[in-house]
């Protein structure tokens, strides 16, 4: 500054960014026969199925658009550096030096932290090879154990851990032959944005018996819908680790 002179005004810089919504739903008949005869609250029993139904799908969408970031760690096959997925090997493992990597990128970008820390999305399989390392301080030894995410399992360097079988596997075509590759997300505030359209938030519609054309009430449904989609706002914000399980990688399924 100079003394007693205003400086000029800095502009900011807004950039619109513009994502397809679609619509995702199911459903399930339930009978008056099956009604009539069966043991369990038949409604009660398909929204629960329904509901995990709609959480996977929901879930599903947003981890496609993360996982295609192009902001990505190969884990190295032991001292051997790794440039791409199908050059992966079954020492590929997920350890706290990738993951300390992976903070201090985020660090460097002066990327904010969700809450206190960075958050990782990772699978169960990734897990256990992680929970084996001595660095790992599983989430009920917490100092301050309040606040936890749903999911949570521990954390290490700084990030903590989300565990969810929704964590996006890679198998056949650009993997190493019969092996899976398994995608690690550590996140920080700001890197992706969802749908919030009003009134297209998740619905859960239960029709009784004789609902629409039923002219016998023979028939009534559970179902959900919801409009949905993701946007990734700064790959900076955002690391995937791509990694193999020696244990798991040779039976794990693409999701």
């Amino acid at each position: 500054l100079t003394e007693g002179v205003t400086p000029n005004a800095q502009a900011l810089t807004v950039t619109p960014m513009t994502a397809t919504v679609k619509q995702y739903g199911g459903w399930a008949a339930i009978t008056d026969v099956l009604q009539l005869t069966a043991i369990d609250n038949n409604i009660t029993q398909a929204t629960k199925v329904l509901a995990s139904q709609a959480g996977r799908t929901l879930d599903t969408v947003t981890r496609e658009v993360l996982a295609g970031g192009t902001n990505v760690i190969y884990a190295p096959a032991g001292d051997t550096a790794v440039t791409s997925r199908a050059n992966l090997t079954t020492a590929s493992v997920l350890t706290p030096d990738l993951i300390d990597q992976a903070a201090t990128a985020l660090k460097a970008q002066n990327a904010d932290a969700i809450g206190e820390s960075y958050v990782a999305i990772v699978h169960p399989y990734v897990a256990y090879d992680l929970r084996r390392n001595p660095e790992w301080i599983d989430v009920h030894k917490y100092s301050t154990p309040q606040n936890i995410y749903n999911g949570e399992i521990g954390k290490l360097a700084g990030v903590r851990f989300i565990e969810t079988s929704e964590a996006k596997i890679w198998t056949g075509d650009g993997c190493p032959s019969g092996l899976a590759v398994f995608g690690t997300l550590v996140l920080a505030a700001h890197a992706y944005a969802v749908t919030e359209v009003e009134g297209g938030g998740l619905q859960h519609i239960v029709k009784q018996l004789g609902a629409g054309e039923d002219p016998l009430n023979q028939r009534a449904s559970v179902g959900w819908k919801a409009i949905k989609t993701a946007e990734r706002l700064c790959e900076q914000y955002m690391v995937r680790i791509e990694s193999v399980s020696p244990k798991y990688s040779a039976k794990a399924k693409a999701n």
